[in-house]
């Protein structure tokens, strides 16, 4: 049984193990997560589109592209191309954000709700639209991209089990955990350098 079920869904498996260690070196903050998340993406462009998450799948093709930038930018983005430093959100980048995070969402939710055969497409188009922009976040190395990313690996919990991807919602248990680690420990590595007057904190 065990064996018919690796052989059944082992392209989901191996996409998990691979958004694992994608996640570890989020946490690290190094730089090769990006690479990890190309290779993940790839897997799950596979798994979503056989259980009809459509939004998560085009998902997985934005953070192909998007991991390309984040590698660029995380290696040469800081000051005489030295590794980009952590940040903090402004006021006005929020509200940029909040408003984009909106704006994303509708057009997610009336492209699944009139063109395809979504089963859930509020759920599915929130799920989106938060990841959009937390991973616009991650390769901006905004340390808040951790805050949205423990609402998206929440909700996103309960969908994979609704959907009976329980690898899946495994994963993504441990990545709303973990999602937290990721945050206090920027947040640590942040106030270090501040205290320490680094002009540069990578």
């Amino acid at each position: 049984m065990i064996q018919n079920y690796l052989q059944i869904h082992w392209i989901e498996i191996i996409g998990a193990i691979l958004s694992l260690i994608y996640l570890y070196l989020s946490i690290k903050a190094k730089v090769s997560l990006w690479f990890f998340g190309i290779i993940s993406s790839l897997f799950y462009i596979v798994v979503f589109y056989q259980t009809k998450f459509y939004a998560d799948m085009s998902l997985q093709f934005y953070y192909v592209f998007i991991s390309i930038y984040g590698w660029r930018n995380w290696k040469k983005g800081g000051n005489g191309n030295l590794e980009l430093p952590t940040a903090k959100l402004t006021a006005k980048l929020s509200l940029i954000l909040f408003w984009a995070t909106i704006l994303i969402y509708f057009i997610y939710f009336l492209i699944l709700s009139r063109f395809t055969d979504s089963t859930i497409p509020k759920s599915d188009a929130l799920v989106g639209a938060l990841s959009v922009v937390g991973t616009w976040m991650l390769a901006k190395k905004l340390i808040e991209n951790w805050l949205v990313w423990i609402a998206a690996d929440a909700l996103c919990v309960g969908l994979y089990i609704y959907k009976e991807l329980y690898p899946t919602a495994i994963l993504f248990i441990i990545y709303s955990v973990m999602a937290i680690v990721g945050y206090w420990q920027w947040k640590k590595k942040l106030k270090i350098c501040q205290n320490v007057n680094l002009i540069m904190c990578q």
